[in-house]
């Protein structure tokens, strides 16, 4: 109990700790806010893109559930001052394997709600191209 109260209180001062981790990681923003425009490429939010979104959030990168409304909140506030080229540059530079992961978690939000919209292969193979990844590629990292 005394360890939960500290721990509240250091985040009262030190900021949400998910919202640390992203903001102190440029890669991780660029990524997240990759995600981003994959859910609105439709134009809608659906609640399956959203779970995609927090799942990803948790298991591939450690944001703890309780800092995913916080850290979308940074990304809402902050990830204006970044378009998706800028997000991609980041990547550019990065070994095949991390940026076939950004592919991948993009086409899992692309796919959560099983309508796949014309606008997000659209992004999907825009962005593949950007990264230098075949499709062909990415479908032997799924399988």
């Amino acid at each position: 109990m005394t360890m939960a109260l500290l721990d509240q209180i250091r985040s009262i001062f030190d900021g949400d700790p998910g919202v640390r981790k992203v903001a102190d990681d440029p890669v991780l923003s660029a990524e997240l806010l990759m995600l981003f425009r994959m859910i609105l490429a439709d134009g809608s939010v659906s609640e399956s893109e959203m779970v995609a979104f927090r799942r990803i959030c948790r298991e591939a990168f450690g944001i703890p559930e309780t800092s995913i409304d916080s850290v979308i909140e940074y990304l809402n506030d902050f990830g204006y001052e970044t378009n998706g080229s800028q997000a991609i540059a980041l990547f550019r530079d990065l070994d095949v394997e991390r940026r076939k992961l950004l592919a991948r978690h993009m086409a899992e939000i692309a796919k959560a709600d099983a309508k796949l919209a014309e606008s997000e292969v659209k992004l999907l193979h825009r962005t593949l191209d950007l990264l230098d990844i075949s499709p062909v590629d990415l479908a032997k990292t799924e399988s």
